[in-house]
């Protein structure tokens, strides 16, 4: 019987894709990371900056074509952050939730 700690709504995949933070404002810049876990609901990335919990953030993930099976795949996402926490390596891991999310073509990509 499962003590309760698990509180995953979807299956996550352990794997390590590039993805970029987009700004919200015209002074920030973008920034650059990289998963550690994925699923379909959220996912886990290391980044060299923090965040504060509830902040809203767009991000983009990249597929390789070992993944995707055809060309590099990017996906626009929107979400939200759930956790920061400090990591060994001195980066940032953080949890966010997907609340949405769209397959951009080539030229949206860039």
């Amino acid at each position: 019987m499962a003590d309760g700690s698990e509180r995953r709504e979807a299956r996550r995949f352990t794997m390590t894709l590039p993805m970029r933070v987009l700004p919200r404002e015209r002074h920030q810049n973008e920034l650059p990371g990289q998963t550690r876990d994925v699923s379909y609901r959220g996912l886990y990335f290391l980044a060299d900056a923090g965040f504060e919990p509830g902040t809203e953030i767009d991000f983009v993930l990249t597929l390789p074509q070992q993944i995707s099976g055809n060309g590099d795949v990017s996906i626009r996402c929107q979400g939200q952050i759930i956790r920061v926490e400090p990591t060994d390596n001195g980066r940032v891991g953080i949890a966010a939730k997907i609340n949405r999310y769209e397959f951009l073509n080539a030229a949206s990509a860039a």
